[in-house]
């Protein structure tokens, strides 16, 4: 009777300290006008805490969910990119350091440069010198062979030398891999990374439940409203129907448009956080796990589709990721010594920006840290 008891008493303390914390995470949202807020905890390698506040969908005030609610998260989907490009170094069938014109099939020379080779390392770290100047929905826009303006996708400094952010990169990099696999990309992340990790989600609208799809909501400060954005979602089916292997890639977005759920995407994190390997099962070697997380460029502290942040929680450097897209802004960053992370999305609010991080997201990431991971 006194062991059911305590169970007991253990249950109601739990629930009750968990209310709490979702009253104060839903305190932190509506300060910043947040539609919802999903957010996971890990400690020691673990999901600690997980859970959401506010609305999958304004209208019909649906409660938004960690578990079962399906996100666009935006440019995290890069790490998933670089995983899987990081497999086939595992493999011995690829080199970081290889031409990536080779990979690709087309030259990839900055015309300021030419005589300089334009790595896979350069583009997953961004130091490709390659711009989104010309777009980055198209392979077309960097391609000399089909693009006359193909020398305005270039940046005016040698390749290897600054960091620039560019969306086209990754799309680039997941065309590359289809031609490396001969597998279309959406297809080979879910057999090489999702499926071997119990991962639901995807890149491909199609292939998954349009119903689990978390609404994004645009604020729309002319007219002060929040505005649905169904592009967040749109299948593409057309093009998926006329799809070129190694091609047509952007269609899939490799460099933000996977879908999955906040909880799933702690999981990912785990792997990362674990150097490779979560639940027993390797997807990629401690030595390529390093190499992501590692700076390429110290000055900007980014590695391969994965950075350092001293903002997220104050005093920590953690390695992961944000994403922020149709007015959804997503975060998934841990430390791998100390062994814990936390991955907050919303689907949209009135955000405050400082330093280009959207502060919503850190307070509530602090506020978990300090209450679950390392309370005072």
């Amino acid at each position: 009777m006194r062991y059911t008891a305590l169970l007991i008493f253990i249950s109601v303390f739990t629930t009750a300290f968990s209310q709490g914390i979702k009253l104060e995470v839903d305190r932190i949202a509506k300060r910043y006008n947040a539609v919802g807020v999903a957010y996971v905890v890990v400690k020691d390698g673990k999901i600690i805490h997980s859970d959401a506040v506010g609305y999958n969908d304004l209208e019909v005030k649906t409660p938004l969910s960690a578990v079962d609610n399906l996100f666009r998260i935006a440019s995290i989907s890069k790490s998933f990119t670089a995983t899987a490009w990081m497999q086939l170094v595992d493999e011995g069938k690829v080199s970081l350091d290889d031409d990536f014109g080779s990979l690709i099939g087309f030259p990839v020379r900055n015309p300021l440069f030419p005589n300089k080779v334009i790595t896979l390392r350069m583009l997953l770290s961004h130091t490709s010198s390659i711009s989104d100047k010309n777009g980055y929905f198209n392979l077309d826009a960097i391609n000399p062979i089909k693009n006359p303006e193909w020398k305005k996708g270039y940046n005016a400094y040698e390749p290897g030398s600054q960091y620039e952010y560019c969306n086209l990169n990754f799309n680039m990099a997941g065309a590359a891999l289809e031609q490396a696999v001969g597998v279309r990309f959406d297809n080979h992340i879910k057999k090489q990374i999702l499926t071997p990790l119990k991962l639901k989600g995807g890149y491909c609208i199609d292939s998954l439940d349009n119903t689990a799809f978390a609404k994004i909501y645009e604020y729309d400060s002319k007219n002060q409203k929040f505005e649905v954005q169904p592009a967040a979602y749109a299948p593409r089916s057309e093009e998926i129907r006329n799809y070129t292997l190694g091609y047509t890639t952007p269609v899939f977005s490799p460099t933000g448009g996977l879908k999955i759920s906040a909880e799933d995407l702690a999981r990912y994190m785990i792997m990362h956080m674990n150097y490779g390997e979560s639940n027993g099962v390797s997807l990629i070697s401690k030595s390529s796990a390093k190499i992501m997380q590692t700076p390429v460029n110290k000055d900007a502290g980014y590695g391969l589709a994965l950075r350092e942040n001293k903002t997220f929680v104050k005093g920590k450097t953690m390695v992961g990721h944000t994403g922020s897209a149709y007015g959804l802004y997503s975060a998934m960053f841990f430390e791998p010594q100390e062994r814990f992370g936390v991955v907050v999305i919303t689907n949209g609010c009135k955000q405050v920006f400082e330093d280009d991080e959207p502060v919503l997201l850190e307070e509530v990431a602090n506020y978990l840290y300090g209450n679950l991971i390392s309370p005072r």
